[in-house]
């Protein structure tokens, strides 16, 4: 199957016409959350790629809750949070949310390890792990030299060994991947990532 997989739109007007053009050639679009910017205008936001025809999965970032992306996503989306898809054999599953929680308590959608850990535990297998955070010391370098990433998110890639995770979350890693053995963790941004993946038998 041919994705493209992208994260952290951010309301950018020309990642979106990229994205829509690109997506032309894909069979499903992988979309890792932060699709607008402090929660607000999620439509507007969302409307930049409209254009985009093909199935879509979803999941929420820390600047759209999901109860605010189930309300706005287009009819051809998956919203998955907490939750496995499949399509045409390919398993998905997904998580939303920064993890762990952020400072910007005012307006980011947070989960703490341990909530994360929960929903992550119902995931017993996926070809693709969807999570808008990466996995604790893994693609999630801050440009002050920290590590943000997840620890739940990293002990559900050793569990799985999943053949591939996408996030994105932090923006000094967009474009950068690494491996935890033998899964291959990748931070998308906003440029559009393709993907050649074969279900899993």
């Amino acid at each position: 199957m041919r994705i493209l997989a992208f994260s952290d739109l951010h309301r950018s007007r020309v990642q979106a016409d990229r994205l829509v053009e690109a997506s032309q050639e894909a069979d499903l679009v992988i979309a890792a959350g932060d699709f607008t910017n402090h929660r607000q205008d999620l439509e507007g936001a969302l409307a930049l790629i409209k254009g985009i025809s093909v199935p879509m999965v979803m999941v929420p970032g820390n600047n759209e809750s999901e109860a605010e992306l189930r309300a706005a996503a287009p009819a051809n989306a998956i919203v998955l949070h907490g939750e496995a898809y499949e399509c045409e054999g390919l398993k998905l599953f997904g998580l939303g949310y920064a993890v762990p929680v952020t400072p910007f308590t005012d307006w980011s959608c947070d989960l703490d390890e341990a909530t994360a850990a929960g929903m992550l535990a119902k995931c017993e297998a996926a070809d693709i792990l969807i999570s808008h955070s990466p996995p604790k010391g893994v693609v999630d370098v801050a440009s002050n030299g920290m590590s943000l990433g997840s620890t739940a998110v990293l002990d559900t890639i050793k569990r799985i060994a999943p053949p591939l995770v996408v996030c994105g979350h932090i923006h000094d890693c967009w474009g950068k991947s690494a491996m935890v053995g033998d899964t291959r963790v990748m931070n998308l941004g906003p440029t559009g990532t393709w993907l050649d993946v074969t279900p899993q038998n």
